[in-house]
């Protein structure tokens, strides 16, 4: 069995890691830690795990946070996995941060995100940095297997990324010039009331945010533009939507003179032969459709008489854009089949 050390155990993205590793035949959680809410068993923060997962949450000072582990999951915001993580590698254990501080292998970049953060610009952990892989698994896998420090990707990066990928490699994007309009669930804020995130705030109301840059979007432009072979750039427009949990980014690009529906979809369809989360149409979806599911529903629509790509991406925020990719990750790097524990349809209604 490979053990599990999760740290950031009472947030939404620890606690969706809990769900899915229950699930799970070859990984075992052996401990949690929290910057809050400890010295209970997670089943007193979460009753739903009562009887499933009743295990100490404890505080990263207290001796029973060594823990045996395999691998340590840092589900927690940026500037902490970098921190701790140096001295995991050096006990043997393999690294899964779920922030930014491992999806950039270079300080250069990471200092361009960390300025749009707002965040220090002096990475904690270079040595462990430089050779740090992107864990979007779709296009990663083999450097994932071999890696011992994989960074989760954003959220909204997997929505955009993985709706985009077939057409950037394709080169079935004019100019290089991407728009994506993304609209997020309230949960994507995570487990702390924020003011615009607060149910009175967010009830029955829409708006747009980040609008000077998003954080996501380096992600997004650096892996389009590496598939391209050529720089792309996007306009990113992101919205909170009043739902719990689910992302839609509807994503458009100019086509190439003679590039059709009809070739979009084929191109799609071929790039993700091998990807079994990934599911491609040219019907309508909804994030329904996937909530409480690893699954990536793409709907391939094209508007041929504008010559406009367009393609709507449908993911849950909580799971394929955080808990899900996780566990696809975790099955990777430990050589097991990336399904393992997440392939379920998710829940309906």
């Amino acid at each position: 069995m490979i053990k599990v050390k999760l740290v950031g155990a009472t947030g939404y993205g620890g606690v969706g890691l809990i769900e899915l590793l229950l699930r799970h035949p070859e990984i075992e959680i052996t401990t949690l830690i929290a910057a809050s809410e400890t010295g209970k068993p997670i089943s007193h923060f979460y009753p739903h795990l009562a009887g499933l997962c009743d295990k100490m949450v404890y505080a990263a000072d207290a001796h029973e946070a060594e823990g045996e582990a395999d691998v340590v999951v840092y589900s927690t915001p940026d500037g902490i996995g970098m921190q701790l993580a140096p001295e995991e590698v050096k006990k043997g254990r393999k690294i899964l941060d779920y922030s930014g501080d491992f999806r950039f292998n270079s300080t250069e970049l990471y200092a361009e995100y960390a300025t749009r953060q707002g965040l220090d610009t002096d990475h904690k952990a270079p040595e462990l940095l430089q050779d740090s892989v992107y864990g979007l698994a779709e296009l990663h896998r083999a450097e994932i297997a071999d890696a011992t420090v994989v960074g989760n990707p954003g959220c909204y990066a997997v929505a955009c990324i993985l709706g985009l990928a077939p057409a950037a490699r394709e080169k079935m994007i004019e100019n290089g010039k991407i728009i994506c309009d993304g609209k997020t669930g309230i949960s994507g804020a995570g487990k702390k009331p924020k003011p615009g995130f607060h149910y009175p705030e967010a009830y029955d109301n829409t708006y747009a945010y980040k609008l000077a840059g998003h954080q996501h979007v380096m992600e997004v432009e650096r892996e389009l533009s590496l598939l391209a072979g050529s720089d792309i750039k996007t306009t990113f427009t992101p919205q909170v939507i009043p739902m719990a949990r689910g992302i839609l980014a509807t994503l458009y690009g100019t086509l190439p003179q003679g590039v059709t529906q009809e070739k979009v979809l084929a191109a799609y369809t071929d790039f993700y032969k091998d990807s079994p989360f990934v599911r491609v149409s040219d019907s309508p979806s909804s994030t329904g459709h996937v909530r409480g599911s690893n699954f990536v529903n793409l709907t391939v629509a094209c508007d041929e008489r504008t010559g406009t790509l367009r393609i709507i991406s449908h993911i849950d925020n909580l799971i394929k854009g955080q808990a899900g990719s996780a566990l696809q990750n975790l099955n990777i790097m430990f050589g097991f089949d990336e399904m393992t524990g997440l392939n379920l349809p998710g829940a309906h209604p």
